[in-house]
């Protein structure tokens, strides 16, 4: 199974497509938002797909909760199932403890790809591109035999999304 997975779009529609269209393009079967969405069109990009996904609210997100019923906004930590593993997705990286098999996080704004004790920690890093003149997010490849993150990166105004490769034996 193939997720796409971004966090920390911010007001940054554009890049927030481009992220999405590219991860969809190259074969994401579900899509994890990690927060700090901020834009309800962002949230429209997410619903319109035609994918299955999850975004849980960051702390820029209080104002998105007028919108909770009419997409699949969560609390953090959420758990949740996806190809036979336990999820726990959040934005704010305080519940690190190892209480799921892939633990999915945001706010830092740095890529992060370790796995530890049977626990994959991934945190996408940034879409908007506030911290650095790059674009970030990630593709999580689930097989019976290992997990696989690309992490993908696109320098502001090009359209090539670079990637690099972490594979982990499960």
């Amino acid at each position: 199974m193939k997720i796409g997975i971004i966090s920390d779009t911010h007001s940054k529609v554009k890049k927030a497509k481009k992220a999405l269209d590219m991860l969809l393009e190259n074969g994401a079967e579900f899509i994890i938002h990690a927060g700090d969405i901020e834009e309800h069109k962002t949230l429209e990009l997410l619903h319109n797909c035609d994918k299955k996904y999850i975004a849980v609210y960051g702390n820029n997100d209080a104002h998105l909760v007028k919108y909770h019923n009419d997409y699949n906004l969560v609390q953090e930590p959420s758990y949740f199932k996806l190809a036979n593993l336990k999820f726990k997705l959040m934005h704010l990286p305080f519940y690190m403890n190892a209480d799921a098999d892939i633990i999915i996080s945001g706010h830092t704004h740095v890529f992060h790809s370790e796995f530890t004790n049977n626990t994959l920690f991934l945190n996408p890093g940034e879409v908007c591109a506030r911290k650095k003149p790059i674009s970030e997010c990630a593709m999580l490849e689930i097989s019976d035999e290992e997990f696989k993150v690309t992490h993908y990166t696109r320098e502001n105004k090009t359209d090539i999304f670079n990637k690099k490769i972490y594979t982990y034996e499960r």
